[in-house]
């Protein structure tokens, strides 16, 4: 069952990319696709980064505070 599943997997993304290889417009969209999750990825990192910073900058407060 596993093997036929890995199998269909293999195919459907051989597929895939065969139709996105020859069709544009599935080109341009899967470009599209792409960029707006790096967008939403980079701006995650962003967030989280400055929440760390943040943070941290809290805990520098406190240990002068003390």
């Amino acid at each position: 069952m596993e093997k036929m599943f890995c199998l269909g997997l293999a195919l459907g993304m051989v597929g895939g990319a065969l139709i996105v290889a020859n069709s544009y417009k599935a080109r341009s969209l899967v470009k599209k696709g792409q960029q707006e999750v790096m967008d939403k990825m980079d701006k995650l990192m962003d967030d989280k980064l400055k929440a760390m910073n943040e943070q941290q900058g809290r805990k520098d407060c406190e240990c002068e505070q003390q």
